[in-house]
C-alpha cells in the first residue's frame, strides 16, 4: 500500500470521526431544548425574549443555570421557623391595605431571607438567588422578580411608570405562590405523605385566600387574602 494511499485513508477517517462528532453535538443541542423548555417552562420564555427571540442564547444562559445550581440541595425549615415565617407574611398581607409600598418592601426581605434559609444564595445576591431559585421552583420564581421590582422602585418612578397600587396587588399574589412553595417542607425530608399533606393545606389557603378576600376556615398557618381592589389604598 503506497504512503499516499495510506494518508487518504487517514484523512477520510478523520473526516467521518468529525462528521459523527459534529452530528451527535447537534443531536444533543436539538433534544436540550425541549428538555430546557419543560424544566423551565416561563422561564424559557422569557430568556428567549431577553435574548431578542435568539433560542440557542437562552439555552445556553439556561444550560449555565442548571450547571451552578441544579445540585443545590434544599433545606427544610423547623416547624417554628416556618411558622415564623408564615406570620410575617400574613403581616405584610395585612398591611398591604394602608401601606402598599411597605408591604411588598416586606415581602421582598421575607422571600430573599426563606430562600437563603432553604440553602439559596444568600438574599444579598439577589441576581445569583433569582438565578438558583429559577432552576428549582420554574414556575413561580417571576413572583419574586416582580414584587423585588415593585419594592425598589422609588415613589415617583413608580408613578411615572403606572405602577399603582393594583400592580404591586398583583406582584404580591405573584410572589405569595413562590412563598408557599419555599415554607413547604423540602421533598428529600419529612416523608412523602407529610409533605403531600403540608403541601394541600397551603394549596387549599391559596385557594381561598385569592376568592375575592372572602373569609375561610382559620385552620393552619394562613389568614385569608385580605387585598382586594376595593381595600387597597395607595400609599
Amino acid at each position: 500500500m503506497s504512503t499516499g494511499l495510506i494518508i487518504a485513508l487517514i484523512v477520510i477517517a478523520a473526516v467521518v470521526v468529525i462528521i459523527a462528532a459534529v452530528m451527535t453535538l447537534r443531536a444533543r443541542g436539538a433534544r436540550r431544548g425541549p428538555s430546557l423548555k419543560r424544566r423551565f417552562g416561563p422561564e424559557y420564555d422569557r430568556a428567549v425574549a431577553r435574548h431578542d427571540g435568539d433560542a440557542k442564547a437562552a439555552e445556553r444562559e439556561l444550560t449555565e443555570r442548571v450547571q451552578r445550581h441544579g445540585d443545590l440541595r434544599e433545606r427544610s425549615l423547623e416547624p417554628a421557623q416556618r411558622e415564623q415565617y408564615e406570620a410575617r407574611w400574613t403581616a405584610a398581607q395585612e398591611r398591604f391595605v394602608d401601606s402598599p409600598r411597605e408591604a411588598v418592601a416586606e415581602a421582598d426581605r421575607l422571600l430573599a431571607e426563606v430562600a437563603g434559609a432553604r440553602g439559596f444564595p444568600d438574599g444579598g445576591q439577589y441576581e445569583e438567588q433569582l438565578a438558583a431559585l429559577s432552576v428549582h421552583h420554574a414556575h413561580h420564581v417571576d413572583g419574586y422578580r416582580r414584587v423585588h421590582r415593585a419594592a425598589h422602585l422609588r415613589a415617583e418612578d413608580a408613578r411615572d411608570g403606572g405602577q399603582g397600587t393594583e400592580d404591586m396587588r398583583e406582584a404580591m399574589v405573584a410572589a405569595r405562590a413562590l412563598f408557599e412553595e419555599l415554607v413547604k417542607p423540602a421533598r428529600h425530608g419529612g416523608g412523602p405523605s407529610g409533605g403531600r399533606h403540608e403541601e394541600a393545606r397551603h394549596d387549599g389557603h391559596h385557594r381561598a385566600g385569592l376568592n375575592g378576600g372572602r373569609k375561610a376556615p382559620a385552620h393552619g398557618g394562613h389568614v385569608p387574602w385580605a387585598m382586594n381592589r376595593r381595600q387597597a389604598k395607595e400609599s
